[in-house]
């Protein structure tokens, strides 16, 4: 198990190398002037000298990226005596404890230095460290809500394989996994923001045909079960959503209704939500505030698509987990459906789920950017747009370096349970 462990953690720090190496060869071939960034434009020849070798910006680009990869690593070497040397061992830039040295030389354990913004000339780590609780409140909220709905759906779904609930659950599936996040961030923002802030209005037609679905059930002839009340339910919703779009459309091209009712809507109560906001919202009598009805509209953005695929895995294990032996076998002993799938079929199901929720996690991380910047969400992905926009690149190289952290020790992390769950993983 040591030698497992061990073998993740070196695939993990060749892959943090690996980023390393990609995000300084990218950011170091930018135009631009740093130094003059840092001091502005009116700024005299022997300040620009001076930053340009406070930042190793006067020595050669391999040497840089040594001066990098240095600054960054948890133990590095530096000079304890040379002030004007780069390798100087400076207490302003670094927290660190010294382990041993050799001559002028001085081998310590340190916290990753990320060097200091270019806009605001305060730390990267501390810039990172005021934006990233914001991402990770928002992708643990985004998750918990693809985990909840997805393993719902998706149990629902493989109990009535092939029926209309299922196909839905499948069509919705493919459509959430289809759908680019920004547009849905759009979309759900215009909607839930501002179209229904303070009234919704929703077409009264598809709702009628699924009272008449759901009524359809009731009278009928079959069992009375919950899950055909949805079923029908759904399927009146379907039809009269398509009669809607019918009638409105043609009344939009022809100016005459085909379809009476098409046009009626009721009125609900409104969302009362913004387009934009953050956790913390500032009220100019009271102060800074909580406002936590500003995570609703991106919590649903972030977690549709993690959403669709936990649903779609939940599915297609538990459809396989109730094919095998002992399902069978648990069945044959009189034990009732609902304690054969959720005590035993559901259980063995989720393993794929798990494998697939810590990768999103992580990716939640990246994949915030676009619905940060939407929403105006005070986060990690908002402040690597904003530098990006203000070629602040000490800022988007250590929030890129801190993702790519994350996501590796996450999936080291689920490769050592796994391994210690299977002895079989370890080996392989």
């Amino acid at each position: 198990m040591i030698g497992y462990i061990l073998r993740k953690l070196i695939y993990g720090i060749l892959v943090l190398w690996g980023v390393v190496t990609l995000v300084f060869a990218i950011f170091s071939i930018n135009p631009g002037d740093p130094a003059r960034m840092l001091l502005g434009q009116r700024v005299d020849e022997e300040s620009l000298a001076a930053v340009n070798r406070e930042l190793g910006l006067d020595l050669p680009k391999g040497e840089q990226y040594l001066l990098y990869l240095n600054d960054i690593s948890p133990v590095s070497i530096h000079e304890n005596k040379n002030e004007s040397s780069h390798l100087y061992l400076d207490s302003a830039k670094y927290d660190y404890t010294s382990l041993f040295s050799v001559g002028a030389k001085t081998v310590v354990l340190k916290y990753p230095y990320l060097r200091r913004s270019y806009q605001s000339r305060k730390p990267v780590a501390d810039v990172i460290a005021e934006a990233l609780p914001g991402t990770v409140i928002l992708a643990l909220f985004a998750i918990s809500f693809a985990l909840v709905f997805g393993i719902l759906f998706g149990v629902v779904s493989a109990i009535y394989k092939g029926s209309f609930l299922d196909n839905f659950s499948l069509f919705s599936a493919v459509l959430g996994m289809s759908t680019p996040s920004f547009f849905s961030a759009i979309i759900l923002s215009w909607l839930g923001g501002y179209l229904w802030s303070a009234q919704v209005s929703l077409p009264a037609l598809p709702f009628v045909f699924l009272l008449l679905g759901i009524a359809f059930t009731f009278f009928g002839k079959h069992k009375k079960l919950g899950v055909r009340y949805v079923s029908n339910g759904l399927k009146g919703f379907v039809i009269g959503l398509a009669l809607t779009l019918l009638g409105g459309s043609v009344h939009f091209l022809f100016g005459f209704s085909i379809i009476p009712f098409s046009g009626g809507v009721f009125h609900l109560p409104g969302t009362g939500l913004n387009m934009t906001g953050s956790l913390y919202d500032v009220d100019v009598f009271t102060g800074e505030y909580l406002a936590m009805q500003n995570l609703i509209l991106p919590v649903i953005t972030l977690g549709i698509r993690p959403l669709a695929i936990v649903m779609q895995l939940t599915r297609n294990s538990l459809l396989e987990q109730l094919s095998q032996d002992y399902v069978r076998t648990a069945r044959a002993k009189g034990l009732s459906e609902s304690r054969v799938i959720f005590g035993h079929a559901l259980r063995n199901a989720l393993n794929p789920v798990v494998t697939a929720i810590s990768g999103w996690f992580a990716s939640m991380l990246a994949g915030a950017v676009f619905i940060e910047f939407i929403f105006n969400w005070k986060g990690l992905g908002l402040q690597v747009f904003q530098s990006l926009q203000n070629d602040d690149y000490p800022v988007v190289m250590g929030s890129v370096l801190v993702i790519a952290a994350a996501f590796v020790l996450i999936n080291i992390f689920v490769d050592i349970i796994y391994g210690w769950l299977d002895p079989r993983i370890r080996l392989k």
